[in-house]
């Protein structure tokens, strides 16, 4: 269940990021509002999974997730630039993610 928790909060955690890029530093009503909500449960989140789980790990799952997934959202909606170089390195992001997911790290 706690990695089920980094996992929401990983995902929250790419929302905050493409809130912050849609505010346009903070001057947009609605997409600050996202950001804040995306923050929120994010951090929320990952605060309750760090009761079971060691904080490397963990932490690293939520930032790889979310990395991976605000670079993801970037290139199809956003107009983000998409190569070769980039698709490979997000794939490495994600396939450490799992390798950390899987390593077990509970309390």
């Amino acid at each position: 269940m706690a990695w089920l928790l980094v996992i929401v909060a990983g995902l929250l955690e790419t929302g905050f990021a493409v809130g912050l890029k849609l505010s346009h530093g903070f001057t947009r009503l609605w997409p600050t509002v996202a950001f804040c909500a995306f923050a929120l449960g994010s951090f929320g989140l990952l605060t309750l999974s760090l009761r079971r789980l060691d904080v490397g790990p963990a932490y690293a799952v939520w930032t790889g997730i979310g990395a991976a997934g605000t670079a993801i959202y970037g290139m199809i909606f956003l107009g983000d630039l998409v190569s070769v170089l980039k698709i490979i390195s997000i794939s490495l992001v994600i396939v450490g993610v799992i390798g950390l997911q899987l390593s077990g790290s509970t309390r």
